[in-house]
């Protein structure tokens, strides 16, 4: 029997992986703890003695009860108020993630614009999209994770890669040009200027708000610059108490974090096709600021 504390660091080498399979699987930072916590019971309380592979056992557990939660929190969602949006969390990949190709995979497959897409998927497709295209695991282990046949497994894949394709937009990535318009953004709703706004938004610009009906948000899906831009000019009159704006990384990519007392107040994050903004998410539910609070 192994002793407990080599369990936990077994289980400390891996916690990271774990946390971000969950994360990618549910979208709530809040959920994916909560399964890597009965993750931790489970493994502390297993015959670890037969066990050779402790990511690979870690990794199955984890997602195991990841789709097990999904399933249940996709009605809770059917009745969530107003659009529904993954949970923002504070990505820095730091000298943990040195290579830029493995850093770009690692940013793509945690942005929002990805999980929104996901949320489309069956539980199952959407595991097997996580373990493969995240975390590069083989065909033959997810078919083990999943109790299915690999070659269920490769169908599924491809299933899923096809509907992510179709359905993921194509924004700009480039770090350093994302920043600036961001902060053009910001100089632009905070000088009152709807000229100014509208010269950075897109035609056909849409403005996605998860407030959850905690925080005074947009209900529907909104379109059109002109419409956006004074909603946003609306938006930035409002009184903020001890407003601090941070430009900080959410999600992979550049973002706009409005601090109140100190606290998570709203997260704006840009969508980007060709030098003008397609898309926005203006996120100010409380209850799924926390991934951002540090």
């Amino acid at each position: 029997m192994t002793a407990p504390d080599t369990a936990l660091d077994a289980f400390e080498e891996h916690r990271s992986t774990l946390t971000g399979v969950a994360y990618r699987m549910l979208g709530r930072f809040a959920d994916a703890e909560d399964v890597v916590q009965e993750a931790w019971l489970r493994w502390s309380g297993a015959d670890r003695g037969e066990v050779r592979d402790a990511r690979g056992y870690l990794v199955r557990i984890t997602t195991r009860l990841a789709i097990d939660r999904l399933r249940r929190v996709q009605a809770q969602r059917e009745a969530y108020v107003g659009p529904w949006l993954p949970e923002p969390i504070a990505t820095d990949f730091g000298d943990a993630v040195p290579d830029t190709a493995e850093r770009a995979v690692l940013a793509d497959s945690v942005s929002l614009a990805v999980l929104v897409v996901l949320e489309s998927l069956s539980p199952l497709e959407r595991a097997v999209f996580v373990l493969r295209e995240a975390f590069g695991f083989p065909f033959s282990e997810i078919a083990g994770t999943l109790d299915r046949s690999e070659a269920a497994v490769r169908q599924l894949a491809g299933r899923a890669r096809q509907h992510v394709e179709e359905r993921k937009p194509r924004y700009d990535v480039d770090p350093a040009a994302r920043r600036d318009l961001t902060e053009r953004f910001l100089a632009a709703a905070g000088g009152g200027s709807l000229e100014d706004l509208l010269a950075l938004l897109a035609p056909d610009v849409r403005l996605v708000g998860d407030s959850g009906g905690k925080a005074k948000g947009p209900l529907r899906v909104m379109h059109t610059a002109d419409k956006i831009g004074r909603f946003l000019l609306a938006v930035a009159k409002t009184p903020v108490p001890d407003a601090e704006f941070r430009f900080t990384e959410v999600n992979g990519g550049p973002a706009l974090v409005v601090l109140s007392q100190g606290r998570p107040d709203t997260v704006c994050s840009l969508g980007i096709v060709d030098g003008r903004i397609a898309e926005i998410y203006l996120m100010r539910n409380p209850g799924k600021l926390t991934g951002v609070a540090a």
